[in-house]
């Protein structure tokens, strides 16, 4: 496809936009000890951080989602994590300065996250971020990779949605794009398992580092 530079922003929250690993691997340490466990390395923790409450869940406590306590295990593991959802938690480097850039052009952007608004709204506000959109996991239906939280905030930006750019750090993000037809954007600076190789993620674009997209938006 031919590939232009868009009029639209749209970012994943977690391991794309802001590093928020620091905080979860906090409350997934904190399940930990609250079941007398020693806290686990925070390379591990980052790695699943994409996956959800449930995954650290299972990670901490080895807990399947369908296994009796997984449910109170993952109460414990958001409570704690929404006692401080910034406390360490910010934008990854060189992207606040591209959005300074970018709004300064009067161009719109928006977040796309599977969060839950209770974190991601709190989060966004902490982190002085000003999306023109902001979708989560329970404003729609459905989410990612389902498409139409990503259409929803086309529609915010009132930007067409092959002129947006999603971008963002698992393969569900990639599904999403491609689906809502904007221009998929797949970054390797997130939270992305071992094993799993970004540059194979059904993407038309793919950057290493943030100074790599800054570069291709310039």
């Amino acid at each position: 496809m031919s590939i232009s530079r868009p009029a639209a922003l749209l970012f994943d929250l977690d391991g794309t936009l802001v590093d928020t690993a620091p905080d979860l691997a906090r409350a997934t340490n904190a399940l930990r000890a609250h079941h007398g466990l020693d806290a686990l390395p925070y390379p591990v923790i980052r790695a699943q951080v994409s996956n959800g409450g449930s995954a650290l869940v299972e990670l901490a406590l080895g807990l399947a989602r369908e296994a009796p306590g997984h449910d109170e295990a993952r109460s414990f593991l958001l409570a704690a994590y929404g006692e401080a959802v910034a406390a360490e938690s910010r934008v990854f480097a060189p992207l606040a300065p591209l959005l300074t850039a970018w709004e300064a052009e009067g161009a719109p952007w928006g977040i796309v996250t599977n969060k839950p608004r209770a974190y991601a709204a709190p989060l966004v506000e902490s982190l002085a971020l000003t999306p023109g959109s902001l979708l989560c996991a329970d404003d729609l239906p459905v989410k990612k990779p389902d498409p139409a939280p990503l259409l929803e905030a086309a529609r915010h930006l009132d930007t067409p949605p092959s002129r947006c750019w999603y971008i963002g750090d698992h393969l569900r993000d990639m599904q999403a794009a491609r689906a809502a037809g904007m221009t998929a954007v797949a970054v390797g600076w997130g939270y992305i398992e071992e094993g799993d190789d970004y540059r194979r993620w059904p993407a038309d674009l793919w950057f290493e580092t943030g100074q790599e997209l800054v570069a291709a938006l310039s």
